[in-house]
C-alpha cells in the first residue's frame, strides 16, 4: 500500500507535466500557424490595391518573416522577466494581436487612401499595416519555448526538437488553411478577423501570473467580431486567385480584378448589326480589327485568358463556322461573367463547353487552367491566338518568356495578337517585342493614350505572313517604337510589378 501511494502522486505529476507540455506546444504550433495564414492573407488583400507581382509577394514575405525576427527578440528579453509580469505581457500581446489583425484591411484601405502609390507606396503600406502583428504574434513563442522545456527536466533536447517541429508544422498547416480553405471560401476580411478570434481563443490557456484585463478582453473579442461580420470586404466576388467587382457604368457592364479593368461589354443599346454587343475597350476593339483582317470565315482561336469573354463571343458571333478555346485559370471569373455579362453569358450558354475533358460538344470551349499549363499539355491546333492573360495589373510572368511563344508557334499556325499594360517602351513591352522578333518575321506595336498611372496598353500582332495595314485605328492608338532589348525566359523573367 505504501508503494502504492508514493507511486500515485509522482503518476498525477508526470500527468500533470505532460498535459502542461502538450498545451503549450499546442499553443505553439497554432501561433505559427496563425502567423503564415496572416502572411498569406496580406500578399492577397494587398493585390486590389498594388497588385499581385514578384516584387509584393517579396516585400510582404521580407516585412512579416523581419516582424517574426523581432517578436522572437523581444520575446526571448521578455521571457527572462519575471514569470507573473512576462505572463501578463504575453496576454498584453495575444490582445493587441488579435486587433491588429482584425484591423488590418482598413488600415490597408487607408493608408492608400492617403496617396501611397506605386512600389515605394506598396513598401510603406506593408510595412505600417502588417509588420506590427508580425511582430506580437511571435512575442509569446520564447515564452512558450521555455515553459515546454522546464515542463520536462533533463529531456531538453527532444523539448526543443518538439518546440521547433511543432513551429514548422503549424506553418505549413497555416499556409494550406490560408490558400486552400479560408481565403477560397470566407474571404479575406473574414480570414483577418478570423485570425484575431483565434490569437483571443489563445488566452484561456496562457495561465499564471496577475490576472489580465477582463473589459479589454471582452472589448477586443467585441471589436473583432464586428470587424469579421461588419467590415466591408474589398471584393464584391473573392477567391484566392480574383478580387472581382463587377461595375455598371453608362453603357457598360465592367469587370474589374484586383483594382484593374480587366473586361467591359457594352449593353443593348449599343448592340452592332452582327447581333453582338459593341467592345466597349479600344485595345479589345483593335485586336478584333486585325483578327477581322487577318482570319478567315471558319478558324479556331485560343484565348489564353478569358477574362469577360467578350472577344470570344465578338468571334463565334460574327463567323458562325468558327471555333474558340478560352483558357482561364479562375472558375470564379466564368461565374461571374455568366452573372453578370448578358451576351457573353448567352453565348457560354448556347455553346459553351468543358474542353478539359475532350470532345467539342459546342464552338466555345472552356478550360479553368493555368494558360502555360496548358500550353504545355495540349495537342490541339489552332489559327491563332489571343494572349490576354492578367493577374492583378499585369502578365504573370511565365507567359511572357521566350519558351511560352515558342511553344505558340509550335501549336498556333497564324498570328499572336498580345496586349500588355506597361509604360510606353517599358521593360515588359521591349521584353516581350524581342521574343516575338526572333520568332516571327513580322512584328507589328501600337500604343494606346496614357493612363493616370503612367501605363498604357501596348499591343502586339506577331505573324509568318505579312499582314494588311488597319484602315483605322481606335481613338488614341497609333504606332510605337519599342526598343531592343533582353528577350525573357523562364529562367530570367519578367518581374511584374507596375
Amino acid at each position: 500500500m505504501m508503494r502504492g501511494d508514493r507511486a500515485g502522486p509522482h503518476a498525477k505529476i508526470a500527468k500533470e507535466t505532460a498535459i502542461r507540455f502538450s498545451v503549450t506546444i499546442a499553443l505553439i504550433l497554432v501561433l505559427s500557424a496563425l502567423g503564415l495564414t496572416y502572411e498569406i492573407a496580406a500578399g492577397r488583400v494587398l493585390a486590389p490595391y498594388f497588385g499581385t507581382s514578384l516584387l509584393t509577394w517579396t516585400t510582404v514575405i521580407a516585412t512579416v518573416l523581419g516582424g517574426f525576427s523581432l517578436g522572437s527578440a523581444l520575446g526571448g528579453i521578455l521571457a527572462e522577466r519575471p514569470r507573473d509580469v512576462a505572463l501578463r505581457n504575453v496576454r498584453g500581446a495575444l490582445v493587441a494581436t488579435a486587433v491588429l489583425m482584425a484591423a488590418s484591411p482598413t488600415l490597408l484601405s487607408m493608408v492608400y487612401s492617403w496617396g501611397a502609390r506605386g512600389t515605394g507606396g506598396m513598401f510603406f503600406s506593408v510595412l505600417i499595416v502588417f509588420f506590427p502583428a508580425s511582430v506580437l504574434v511571435t512575442l509569446p513563442s520564447p515564452l512558450l519555448a521555455k515553459l515546454a522545456i522546464e515542463a520536462r527536466p533533463g529531456r531538453e533536447g527532444s523539448s526543443l526538437g518538439f518546440v521547433l517541429a511543432a513551429g514548422s508544422v503549424g506553418a505549413i498547416f497555416g499556409a494550406i488553411l490560408a490558400g486552400f480553405v479560408t481565403l477560397p471560401l470566407i474571404g479575406s476580411t473574414a480570414t483577418f478577423a478570423a485570425c484575431g478570434m483565434i490569437a483571443l481563443l489563445c488566452l484561456p490557456w496562457v495561465r499564471g501570473g496577475a490576472a489580465g484585463d477582463t473589459g479589454v478582453t471582452l472589448a477586443a473579442a467585441g471589436f473583432v467580431g464586428f470587424a469579421g461580420l461588419a467590415g466591408s470586404s474589398v471584393c464584391q466576388y473573392e477567391s484566392g486567385l480574383s478580387c472581382l467587382t463587377v461595375v455598371q457604368r453608362g453603357g457598360e457592364v465592367q469587370l474589374v480584378s484586383d483594382g484593374t479593368m480587366q473586361a467591359a461589354e457594352q449593353r443593348a443599346s449599343a448592340q452592332g448589326s452582327d447581333g453582338t454587343v459593341g467592345l466597349a475597350l479600344d485595345y479589345a476593339q483593335w485586336i478584333w480589327d486585325r483578327m477581322d483582317r487577318d482570319l478567315g470565315p471558319d478558324p479556331s482561336v485560343l484565348f489564353v485568358g478569358g477574362g469577360g469573354y467578350t472577344l470570344p463571343t465578338k468571334l463565334l458571333a460574327t463567323r458562325p463556322h468558327s471555333h474558340a478555346t478560352a483558357v482561364e485559370i479562375d472558375p470564379l471569373v466564368t461565374d461571374v461573367v455568366r452573372r453578370h455579362m448578358p451576351r457573353a453569358s448567352e453565348m457560354i450558354a448556347q455553346t459553351g463547353y468543358d474542353a478539359s475533358q475532350g470532345g467539342a460538344d459546342g464552338r466555345l470551349g472552356i478550360v479553368h487552367a493555368d494558360g502555360r499549363i496548358y500550353l504545355n499539355e495540349t495537342d490541339q491546333r489552332f489559327d491563332a491566338v489571343v494572349m490576354d492573360a492578367f493577374s492583378s495589373g499585369s502578365v504573370p510572368a511565365h507567359l511572357v518568356t521566350r519558351e511560352a511563344f515558342a511553344r505558340l508557334r509550335a501549336i498556333v499556325d497564324g498570328p499572336v495578337y498580345v496586349n500588355l499594360l506597361d509604360r510606353p517602351d517599358g521593360p515588359l513591352a521591349r521584353g516581350v517585342h524581342a521574343i516575338l522578333k526572333e520568332l516571327y518575321p513580322q512584328v507589328e506595336a501600337v500604343q494606346g493614350e496614357v493612363y493616370a498611372s503612367g501605363r498604357a496598353n501596348i499591343l502586339f500582332a506577331a505573324s509568318l505572313q505579312p499582314m494588311a495595314p488597319l484602315d483605322n485605328l481606335p481613338d488614341g492608338y497609333g504606332a510605337t517604337r519599342i526598343s531592343d532589348a533582353r528577350a525573357f525566359t523562364d529562367d530570367r523573367g519578367w518581374v511584374g510589378h507596375r
